[in-house]
């Protein structure tokens, strides 16, 4: 056969390269931040992130999505969900690598190690972090039930994976979901009409039969749920675990598997409860503050899975950009070209940055019970959830534009770009969408009455100390900060939230910038992002050093 022509001009596949080792904009944050974690971890991390059987694994994952089997061949209920086996080696890794319920036995740093590590892993797969991020963020949500929290917080710690559906006792560790929306409710989950029936009391505490319908539930061959049902003292938040404590399967009847956009290696399921066993976790009618001190932390891995998604998103653009050639040049050395990746390395700086000051303030707060870290945190959760997923999908795209049709295409799993793109949005709806973490900003800013004699909340003042130590370093920084200061004072238009949310991201961003990131990157994102607000990428003004900030961002040498 004749050959009809050659493949050239053609970029490689971005691989075996160490994600950590690469990734300038985290090591310094981690450096300015929390310069005590130790980076020895995160380098293992990133070489497994970075490698061929790591994304190999990631697009079989995704190519084969999960299959919900509800009966034997003998017509039994059996309600499990069948994975590809690249999906359990991504859980082996996830959960050998800490990014589950690790932190919380680790001492004062842990967290921080393991947000610099989901954002690493989210750059292989996010998809399986859904569980993973779950079972993370339970356990302050299970110290409410002493008990339940002895029997399972070691294993929900644990870093030996096992994905067989066998009682927990069989298990060397476990996995956590959660069951909040209903579809009457949505978001609203006060409207929720699932009921939760006294049925006695045993070793975990008060047990309840719970009947109804949750829309979603995810990752429903999670080991155990956190779920919220109405009982006789209110809305209840109840650990539903799959097996209950005599050996026998709770049921949990597994309707149907959710076709979704994108996160196609999760699962994500609606489910009926029908006499399901659940204890009650925290006080009765107190289900939902019970249940958001789980949101609260995946809400922190939505802002942190979108700014790994980014870095994943801009070094597949750099990459491309550094091989293909156009017009008799490579498209990294095409100005225009060259001003679009520096915008979008100056973005997902930003986003690692604002990120990880976050993980820092959940570190500080869980083990010193440092004051202003809780205020810091507590405010500085809706606002990153909110800004960074906000702008993760518009980055997608423009990082999808650099590869041309290229990027578009999914060529069975091997287009890593089009998987970001269709990944992107999820953040931005998960545990929140962007009205209810504006809501959440105006709450948290609402809480807490001004101190005798001072004008402000506490937590208003928590957010002009943080920005206090860079007032003066830019004349940009220093009109948001002032036109932010006069909004705090009144916090009660609704409508006003979200650039209230905006604006207080980028205030926090430019501050934790300049602690974290050299000179020219703070410059460039003063005067890029709080004197231009550029509508789309690559309007950055003159005289920044595009080049200097597109080097500062390759993934691999590209000389």
């Amino acid at each position: 056969m004749r050959v009809t022509h050659e493949v050239v001009n053609q970029s490689a596949p971005l691989v075996g390269v160490n994600l950590f080792g690469a990734n300038r904009a985290l090591r310094d944050a981690l450096r300015a931040l929390a310069p005590q974690v130790g980076t020895a971890p995160l380098d293992a991390v990133g070489a497994a992130a970075g490698s061929a059987a790591l994304q190999e694994h990631a697009r079989l994952a995704n190519l084969h999505p999960p299959v919900l089997r509800t009966h034997d061949r003998f017509g039994r209920r059996i309600d499990q969900v069948e994975f590809h086996p690249s999906y359990h080696a991504l859980m082996a890794q996830a959960l050998a690598q800490g990014l589950h319920g690790t932190p919380w036995s680790e001492g004062p740093g842990g967290h921080v190690r393991r947000a610099a590590a989901f954002m690493l892993f989210t750059e292989a797969e996010p998809a399986v972090l859904c569980p993973v991020s779950m079972t993370y963020a339970v356990t302050p949500s299970l110290r409410a039930n002493p008990a339940l929290h002895a029997a399972w917080g070691p294993k929900l710690a644990a870093t030996a994976y096992d994905g067989r559906f066998v009682p927990p006792t069989e298990k060397p560790a476990v996995t956590m979901g959660m069951g909040m929306t209903e579809k009457q409710g949505g978001s609203d989950v006060r409207a929720n009409t699932t009921r939760a029936v006294p049925d006695g009391r045993d070793a975990w505490g008060e047990r309840f039969a719970l009947t109804g319908h949750k829309w979603f539930l995810s990752a429903p061959m999670c080991d155990a749920f956190l779920v919220l049902a109405q009982a006789p003292g209110g809305l209840s938040c109840f650990f539903v675990p799959r097996w209950r404590p005599d050996g026998t399967v709770n049921p949990v009847a597994i309707q149907r598997l959710k076709h979704k956009l994108g996160n196609h290696a999760n699962a994500s399921s609606e489910v009926e409860f029908d006499g399901t066993h659940g204890w009650l976790v925290g006080e009765a009618g107190r289900g939902v503050p019970q249940i958001l001190a789980m949101g609260a932390l995946t809400r922190l891995d939505c802002a942190l899975g979108t700014a790994g998604l980014m870095r994943q998103a801009l070094s597949l653009a750099l990459h491309h950009a550094a091989q293909r050639q156009a017009f008799g040049r490579r498209l990294l050395d095409q100005p225009l070209m060259r001003a679009v990746l520096a915008d979008l390395a100056l973005e997902s700086e930003a986003a690692t940055a604002l990120a990880l000051r976050l993980a820092v303030a959940v570190d500080r707060s869980e083990h010193d019970g440092d004051g202003h870290e809780a205020l810091i945190r507590r405010v500085l959760t809706p606002v990153a959830k909110f800004w960074i997923c906000k702008r993760g999908s518009a980055f997608a795209q423009e990082a999808m534009e650099c590869l041309g049709g290229n990027g578009y295409v999914e060529e069975q799993g091997e287009g890593v770009m089009a998987r970001i793109y269709r990944e992107m949005p999820l953040n931005s709806i998960w545990e929140g969408a962007g009205n209810i973490m504006a809501l959440d900003l105006l709450r948290a800013l609402r809480s807490g009455a001004p101190r005798p004699g001072a004008r402000h909340a506490p937590i208003v003042d928590a957010l002009m100390h943080e920005v206090a130590p860079v007032r003066g370093a830019h004349p940009a920084l220093d009109r948001l900060a002032d036109r932010v200061a006069r909004r705090l004072a009144d916090v009660d238009d609704e409508v006003a939230a979200r650039a209230l949310a905006r604006d207080v991201a980028l205030l926090l961003q430019a501050a934790v910038l300049h602690r974290t990131a050299p000179g020219l990157v703070f410059d460039a994102f003063c005067a890029g992002r709080l004197d231009g607000a550029a509508d789309v990428f690559g309007l950055l003004p003159a005289g920044i050093d595009t080049g200097a900030l597109v080097r500062r961002a390759m993934p691999v040498d590209s000389d």
